[in-house]
């Protein structure tokens, strides 16, 4: 068998899977930038949103960081994979960018 993988012929954004007398390229993980095989902790770099702990790329939960990222009045903040999103708190919702009671 030949390494096709030796001579890289995947994207940056996939990694390459030698089989018998072929070679396939499969998708890196959403948290990194680049990888060198399957999951998390093969990750060349971390995506935005992701940092490396214990070896793997895990999200950045930006709703428990020390400074508040949702800063409009009566809005929360809603954790996403490598984000997060502003939302209106239970009983408002969004009028023209703002949170106004329903």
């Amino acid at each position: 068998d030949l390494d096709e993988c030796a001579a890289t012929p995947c994207k940056d954004h996939q990694y390459c899977l030698n089989t018998d007398g072929s070679f396939s390229c499969k998708a890196c993980d959403a948290s990194c930038v680049g990888c060198t095989g399957e999951g998390s902790d093969k990750c060349k770099t971390c995506a935005s949103g992701y940092m490396k702990e214990d070896e793997k790329c895990t999200d950045i939960d930006e709703c428990n960081l020390p400074e508040k990222v949702c800063v409009k009045e009566n809005q929360d903040c809603v954790n996403t994979p490598g984000s997060y999103k502003c939302v209106c708190s239970e009983g408002f919702e969004d009028k023209d960018g703002t949170c106004v009671q329903t």
